[in-house]
């Protein structure tokens, strides 16, 4: 289809070209130019083989809208980009509002058949009533988790039929367990079951084979959901060794495409950042130099990806000797949670509170991000000695790379201490895209602007 569509738009936009002449930027033509045939074979080749290599045709990566939006556009752009580099060595004399306004059409035409295909299928679905129908064994932790992704994700379209459960005490508190796990021949038949999904705790695995056996002559998927959700995993993934089916347990949070897209971003955005800002980084230096003496830049070890440690760069905004007073300003709430910054420290300098204020503080980060070790937007780094507190769902937060913001920080900043919030961290690991990235960026400079928890 996508084929098809990249050699109508070529050709569609070829035969309206001599009525775009009125546009003020484009020139009066009156025929259509004629294009090398040459032109119908590669332009759709290089279109599709971009959008293959950036898993378009992945459909699960692309189970949600916006996600197969989102790869749908990043690969046009470079498709864009990489067919007017072809054409500026090949077919130079190629028009380039043609080309301007092909590429646009391609584009959009490519979300319209897949906006009417994603309709059809649907309708065809409900129409029918072939909705999938899912029993989840299993109405623990594990099976609560099922339950709640489903309800989280409505566009997958599926249909929960119930749990099954050998506690009494739940099957009288929870009206959707239909009953315990042996029942599970009669509530297949009975509720015309399509999936079960078997989300025991560990110590329950040993029913797993007795429930496949009893289901084996029905015509019904089986799958088995790992009791993985307590451990400090942000995802796991099943891959294949040797011929060997193996579970990752410690699987990256971003797919190798994604990475490659965050990094280029990075670069990309820190390399231009750095023109203007590296002239107001040497006025900041020169007035702590002038006011507060040497050193200019204050280094910390701090926790990264992974859990590896790194040091981060920061403009110095307290006393020289601040480490060594630090537990005389960390306090524990009436929680008992410890809070180890605090409004009014009386260790951070006139002109620190002044760079504080305005984030200056934080412009040495942008060599961290150069060296690979800090990413634009991610979770806050933490203190060593912070983490070594956390609890192990908090330290999914190292599934991604650290950043200079993040949604933890335009969403209170110090006036939530992060290592209290890690779970604004988790809520973008979950909805990880770039668009988020630059979403959370275009309004860091307004949190910033506002000055907000700024201390």
């Amino acid at each position: 289809m996508d084929l098809g569509v990249v050699n109508f738009s070529l050709w569609g936009i070829n035969q309206i070209r001599p009525y775009l002449g009125g546009l003020s930027f484009t020139k009066a033509v009156s025929v259509s130019p004629v294009l090398p045939i040459s032109m119908y074979l590669f332009f759709p080749l290089v279109w599709v083989s971009i959008m293959i290599f950036s898993s378009v045709y992945d459909g699960r990566k692309n189970l949600r809208v916006v996600e197969e939006f989102t790869n749908l556009t990043l690969s046009s752009l470079l498709a864009g980009i990489a067919l007017a580099g072809i054409l500026f060595f090949t077919y130079r004399e190629t028009s380039r509002v043609t080309f301007l306004f092909f590429t646009i059409a391609t584009y959009l035409l490519m979300i319209v058949w897949r906006i009417i295909i994603r309709i059809l299928y649907r309708r065809r679905y409900t129409v029918r009533g072939r909705i999938p129908r899912i029993l989840i064994v299993g109405a623990g932790l594990v099976g609560q988790e099922v339950k709640t992704r489903i309800d989280e994700n409505p566009h997958l379209n599926v249909s929960l039929a119930g749990f099954l459960d050998d506690d009494e005490q739940k099957r009288t508190q929870n009206s959707m367990i239909l009953g315990d796990v042996n029942s599970i021949r009669a509530v297949v038949k009975q509720k015309k079951v399509t999936d079960v999904i078997i989300a025991l705790p560990t110590r329950a695995f040993a029913k797993i084979s007795d429930i496949v056996k009893t289901l084996e002559d029905r015509a019904i998927k089986v799958w088995v959901v790992p009791d993985y959700f307590s451990l400090s995993l942000h995802h796991a993934e099943m891959e294949n060794f040797i011929g060997l089916p193996l579970l990752d347990l410690r699987a990256a949070a971003l797919s190798e495409y994604q990475r490659i897209i965050k990094r280029v971003f990075d670069l990309s955005f820190t390399i231009l950042i750095l023109i203007p800002v590296l002239p107001v980084m040497c006025i900041v230096a020169m007035a702590i130099w002038i006011f507060d003496g040497w050193p200019i830049l204050y280094t910390q070890k701090r926790v990264g990806e992974n859990g590896r440690l790194f040091k981060i760069y920061k403009f110095r905004t307290m006393v020289i000797n601040a480490e060594n007073l630090q537990k005389d300003v960390e306090k524990v709430n009436d929680q008992g949670e410890l809070i180890h910054k605090i409004k009014n420290d009386p260790r951070i300098t006139r002109l620190g509170r002044l760079l504080r204020r305005l984030s200056l503080d934080e412009f040495p980060q942008f060599f961290n991000v150069l060296r690979g070790n800090m990413s634009l937007v991610g979770p806050r780094p933490e203190l060593p000695y912070l983490v070594e507190q956390y609890k192990s769902w908090q330290r999914k937060r190292f599934a991604v790379p650290q950043g200079m913001t993040g949604w933890w920080q335009i969403n209170g900043r110090s006036d939530k201490p992060m290592h209290l919030h890690t779970e604004d961290d988790q809520y973008y690991i979950q909805n990880y895209s770039i668009w988020l990235d630059i979403r959370i960026l275009l309004q860091t400079v307004w949190i910033i602007i506002r000055g907000k928890g700024a201390y």
